[in-house]
């Protein structure tokens, strides 16, 4: 069990270049959520296979976040784009407790809360600027293994998206200065079975040339949605007949189409990324699913968790 008071420390290896070869920009950039497309790969670029944060061996940068998260960063050329949510108390952020020990409760935690968005130097790990996006009591619980900021951030070079769940959807340009905000009502992914049991809400938004797209599977009206990323106008939104979910969409290209790609329990499927229409569906996946899709090799991948229990 961790101690109440903490940080969270970005640790940057010394061969993190990663490269978006598919864009139209040149440059280095890791735009969203496992990177580009969702692909988790970077092509060209050695990365360690050991390194030691005490030490300090094969890391080029640490530099101390404050708070509790497990967004990702996202990067784009040299600067590099983070989320958390520190407790307005000092010490107020409770308990991390991760592992295998079966408790589906969440943290009772009335706390008042700061979400955060920062901007560092990728070079360095100097600090940038940094934005309070929104302060309050978290609307909803999140489960011990969890944090208020779990959703990964998105940027396209011009803004950066952070998503907060309940909290709100924000859009920055990337010197910092607040473009618009959306709030986007009570988002609650807790456990389908058991309503009481609130965990948190973890999908990542992504940016799909000038729209903002999130999926929101939650406990009533679930719903995904496309807004302008220049004004946060909604452009289209069409409801799932979904349970909660913690996954990320995907945008998948072929000729004559882009669709966006979701993971599910009972709807697993694509919509096209103009109109929100709804493609195609799959259904008998597994429930709880967290994983987002990944497109390769003329094939989707999806993966969920307990089988086909739909």
């Amino acid at each position: 069990m961790m101690p109440a008071k903490r940080a969270v420390y970005l640790v940057i290896l010394v061969s993190t270049g990663m490269t978006a070869s598919v864009l139209a920009e040149s440059g280095v950039h890791w735009p969203s959520f496992r990177g580009v497309r969702a692909g988790g790969v970077a092509e060209g670029f050695s990365t360690p296979t050991k390194w030691n944060g005490e030490t300090g061996e094969n890391i080029k940068w640490k530099t101390r976040i404050p708070g509790l998260a497990h967004s990702g960063p996202v990067i784009w050329g040299n600067r590099l784009f983070v989320t958390s949510a520190v407790a307005v108390v000092e010490g107020g952020e409770g308990e991390l407790k991760v592992g295998l020990y079966g408790n589906i409760a969440p943290v009772n935690d009335d706390t008042a809360h700061t979400w955060t968005v920062y901007c560092l130097d990728k070079r360095t790990g100097d600090m940038i600027w940094s934005k309070d996006a929104h302060t309050g009591v978290p609307k909803i619980k999140r489960h011990t293994k969890a944090t208020h900021a779990n959703c990964t951030p998105a940027t396209n070079g011009r803004y950066v998206v952070a998503f907060f769940g309940s909290e709100g959807l924000y859009c920055y340009d990337v010197a910092g200065k607040l473009i618009w905000k959306k709030d986007l009502g009570l988002l609650d992914s807790g456990y389908y079975a058991m309503p009481g049991a609130q965990w948190g809400f973890a999908g990542s938004p992504i940016i799909h040339e000038n729209r903002v797209i999130v999926q929101c599977d939650i406990q009533k009206d679930s719903f995904i949605a496309a807004f302008d990323i220049k004004d946060g106008r909604e452009v289209w939104r069409t409801p799932r007949d979904e349970f909660p979910t913690w996954s990320t969409p995907t945008i998948h290209e072929s000729p004559g189409r882009t669709q966006v790609v979701v993971n599910g329990f009972k709807h697993i499927g694509g919509y096209d990324a103009k109109t929100g229409r709804e493609l195609w569906r799959l259904r008998g996946g597994g429930d709880i699913p967290v994983p987002t899709p990944v497109a390769a090799h003329g094939l989707l991948f999806i993966t969920n968790a307990h089988g086909a229990m739909a």
